[in-house]
């Protein structure tokens, strides 16, 4: 079966549900936006962090495997994936059968001036005593397993957001 979908992946704070939305629009309407953290949220009736805080970061990573299942049958989506979904074979093995990979890359000083902006609060897995260095371990630790996922590679550092999406469909154009 030919893949229909599109995951974007990368770290938090990289664009992926920016740049998602703005990839279907500029797609005419064939393809729909779906966040897989907006999924895991409404199937546990509670947001990430009261997640992570009431029944700790497995349960999220359990609810987070079973969003994966359920998306990799969807057909002609974009979908924004959790910063941390590529941690697991079965989510990436899942999505592999249905999805493209593209990788959303910025630096790691963008990542941390756009997560500090928004607020740390939102993201559960950097501890609040030292987000900096919580970002960057993270950070380092995550990279390697996105480039060994990614089908398509993006750099997003410092593009308009239009550029980005225009690269992403002349590479999907390429590879096809």
């Amino acid at each position: 079966m030919p893949k229909s979908s599109i995951a974007l992946i990368g770290f938090m704070g990289v664009g992926k549900t920016t740049i998602g939305t703005l990839l279907v629009k500029k797609l005419g309407g064939e393809y729909q936006f779906i966040e897989m953290d907006q999924l895991i949220e409404q199937m546990a009736g509670k947001s990430i962090p009261e997640i992570f805080s009431q029944n700790g970061e497995d349960s999220f990573r359990k609810l987070e495997i079973k969003v994966c299942q359920k998306v990799s049958t969807f057909k002609k989506f974009v979908i924004s994936c959790g910063g941390g979904s590529v941690l697991n074979k079965i989510n990436v093995e899942n999505l592999k059968k249905s999805c493209i990979f593209i990788l959303l890359e910025t630096s790691i000083e963008t990542i941390v001036n756009r997560i500090l902006k928004e607020g740390i609060q939102i993201r559960p897995v950097i501890d609040k005593e030292d987000p900096i260095n919580d970002i960057k371990n993270l950070y380092h630790l995550r990279n390697p397993l996105y480039r060994s996922v990614a089908d398509i590679i993006i750099d997003a550092e410092n593009k308009d957001k239009s550029i980005i999406v225009d690269e992403i469909i002349e590479k999907l154009k390429l590879d096809n």
